[in-house]
């Protein structure tokens, strides 16, 4: 064999080589950038609504601080969470950006909502929450089917659903805001706690009698200390619980310690082990925040969380008092937007009628909806 086909040779080997080579390459490029988008949006969560800034005349009137506001808005619930907007845009002159979590079938319903109302200038985004994200993590009781409420659970996924913010506010559908939520943004924060709740056992409201509930303000009103996986944790039984319907969250904190990851652990322990006391029927989105957060949780101030004031249907707080709340929660099973609810008319200040005639049909049986 001459000397130049032995070149040529080599030279079609060398080609075929680095043809491989390439498309090698190129498939582990595909695969990352496969997993990067998967690993960028791991609950299946969409943005499909952004309104990226207000109008100019309303931007003149408000500051540069951008606050990011966590609320999940179920159907059946559209009217509490559209209120609670309401309030808090109302009230602030900062630059608030909401960033509300529902499921697909709600997503029409709330944009035809924030469009006709006085909202229509609000800066959002709508996030469709994935349910699937929860299998195997909580336990479905085939005949309380209907009673399971997915999207009190997106609290537990804060990073993912505000990935650029380095701090953020959750809070439930059924409070109103009485003052500046910038103050609540402020909340100061220990140095290694990712996030700030508000105790239950404060001056302010604790001792609620609630039937039938058991002790709702220790541990052991949400965590069963029969089962070895709790005494383990050495968590006492007395301490003060908090509630967890408003939280003031440092997500690069949240990040770095992977609070969902734990979180998650103990939602699926809890699927084999019933690890959560069954004193407060119910409460499944409490105890893992308590065991994750226990002793490692900063405090917010409690007349930004004053709750309670759907336990009953009786009014427990003086109308003095209710004015001066700075947040207003009416955890518990009368709603606002109920008949017998207390302080109802402070909460109707701030609803917004629904363009569709839907929310108005759902309030007059208000009272069979499990409270959160």
């Amino acid at each position: 064999m001459s000397l130049r086909k032995v070149n040529i040779s080599i030279l079609i080997v060398a080609v075929v080589i680095f043809l491989l080579v390439l498309h090698h390459n190129f498939l582990g490029l595909s695969d990352f950038l496969k997993r990067e988008l998967t690993d960028a949006n791991p609950l299946g969560l969409q943005p499909v609504d952004f309104i990226p800034a207000v109008p100019q005349r309303l931007a003149d009137e408000r500051n540069d601080k951008e606050i990011s506001v966590v609320i999940a808005a179920s159907d059946e619930r559209l009217g509490g969470a559209i209120a609670a907007m309401n309030s808090i845009y109302h009230h602030t002159r900062s630059n608030v950006v909401f960033h509300i979590v529902t499921l697909n079938d709600t997503v029409d319903h709330l944009r035809l909502w924030l469009s006709n109302s006085a909202l229509k200038n609000l800066r959002y985004r709508i996030l469709d929450f994935d349910p699937r994200v929860l299998e195997g993590k909580i336990e479905v009781d085939p005949q309380k089917a209907d009673t399971l409420k997915p999207l009190t659970f997106a609290r537990f996924y804060l990073p993912s659903l505000v990935p650029d913010a380095e701090k953020a506010i959750y809070v439930d559908d059924d409070v109103i805001v009485q003052d500046d939520i910038l103050e609540l943004y402020n909340t100061p924060l220990k140095p290694g706690h990712a996030a700030a709740f508000s105790d239950d056992c404060d001056s302010i409201t604790n001792k609620v009698a609630v039937r039938g509930a058991g002790n709702q303000y220790n541990y052991i009103g949400f965590l069963d200390y029969k089962k070895e996986t709790i005494r383990k944790l050495a968590m006492k039984a007395n301490t003060c619980s908090f509630n967890p319907g408003v939280i003031v969250a440092n997500l690069t904190e949240w990040k770095l310690q992977n609070i969902t990851k734990q979180l998650e652990k103990w939602m699926a322990l809890n699927v084999v082990e019933q690890l959560y006391s069954r004193t407060l029927a119910g409460s499944i989105t409490t105890p893992p925040l308590l065991i994750v957060f226990y002793k490692q949780h900063s405090s917010i101030d409690p007349m930004w969380n004053v709750r309670h004031l759907g336990s009953t249907a009786g009014k427990r707080y003086s109308p003095q008092f209710v004015k001066a709340a700075k947040l207003l929660h009416w955890n518990g099973h009368f709603k606002p937007w109920g008949r017998t609810a207390s302080y109802a008319e402070v909460w109707e200040k701030w609803y917004i009628p629904d363009p569709t005639g839907k929310f108005s049909l759902i309030r007059r049986h208000s009272e069979a909806y499990e409270a959160k």
